[in-house]
């Protein structure tokens, strides 16, 4: 079952016509990964401790699962890598992200959107339970907490716990494919066995953590919200949900642009260094 449902994720990215800038052939995502984390692996119940007490595990939103509760057994998550195209038109930026890179936000993100509802289909069609945390009732964004802004679900600890990949200086999550992607989740009640994680510690595959070489990402801040000491989550949040929409959205035709500067032009932009 967990080809089948890593077929089925490979196939709805590759044909879904939401997965293409309008009026060309170009994709907003490449081929994704996919990895499997048991609900009830104890980093669940960890990042209580490391995110927030808010933070809810994959048993607390199936239990609050409508029509009625059920038990979670298993995290689905996958990475969408950015294409080609749109990475290296970001590179070029130093200030604002490239065009490709505002509409892949908007409208890739929306595509992400669409995919965690569908395998959410998927999944109940074959008989099974299953629900999107980011979709779920319960999900909330909290914007003062010890963790800085944080939410009831973060997709970058379920992907690190389905072996996808570790963090890096700027918080974002280093993958076989690079730092440059979207994430997402589903929760289901089908049982499958987990994906190793091949990786010695949560900022295995950041250079600048593993031996002090890198910090590339630093120097393409273009407003210095990161530095050797790590991610500075209110002026990065300042800057990408106030300073480029309000600068470049109309332009672009968007209303949420991201930044990206940091995840492109970078030694971990499409690979673990």
């Amino acid at each position: 079952m967990k080809e089948v449902i890593h077929s089925e994720i490979r196939r709805f990215v590759r044909e879904e016509s939401g997965n293409r800038f309008p009026g060309s052939a170009g994709r907003y995502f490449d081929e994704p990964l996919v990895g499997f984390a048991a609900a009830d692996d104890p980093l669940f119940a960890q990042y209580k401790s490391v995110i927030g007490s808010f933070h809810l595990t994959p048993l607390e939103l199936a239990r609050s699962g409508q029509p009625s509760p059920w038990t979670a057994r298993t995290v689905i998550s996958w990475v969408l890598p950015i294409s080609e195209e749109t990475r290296r038109s970001n590179r070029e930026e130093t200030v604002y992200p490239s065009r490709r890179w505002a509409k892949t936000r908007q409208h890739g993100e929306a595509f992400n959107a669409s995919l965690r509802r569908h395998l959410v289909c998927f999944l109940q069609e074959s008989g099974y339970q299953a629900l999107a945390p980011q979709t779920h009732p319960d999900w909330r964004e909290y914007g003062t907490t010890p963790a800085g802004i944080a939410s009831s679900w973060s997709e970058r600890h379920a992907a690190y716990a389905a072996g996808l990949g570790t963090f890096s200086l700027n918080d974002a999550l280093i993958t076989p494919r690079g730092i440059a992607h979207r994430l997402g989740s589903v929760i289901t009640d089908l049982l499958m066995e987990p994906s190793p994680r091949p990786y010695a510690d949560h900022r295995a595959n950041c250079l600048w953590h593993r031996n002090g070489s890198c910090g590339a990402c630093i120097g393409r801040c273009p407003v210095g919200a990161l530095s050797k000491e790590g991610h500075d989550k209110t002026v990065c949040r300042d800057h990408v949900y106030g300073t480029i929409p309000r600068m470049v959205g109309e332009r672009f035709e968007v209303t949420s642009t991201g930044c990206g500067l940091c995840q492109t032009g970078v030694p971990c932009e499409s690979a673990i260094p």
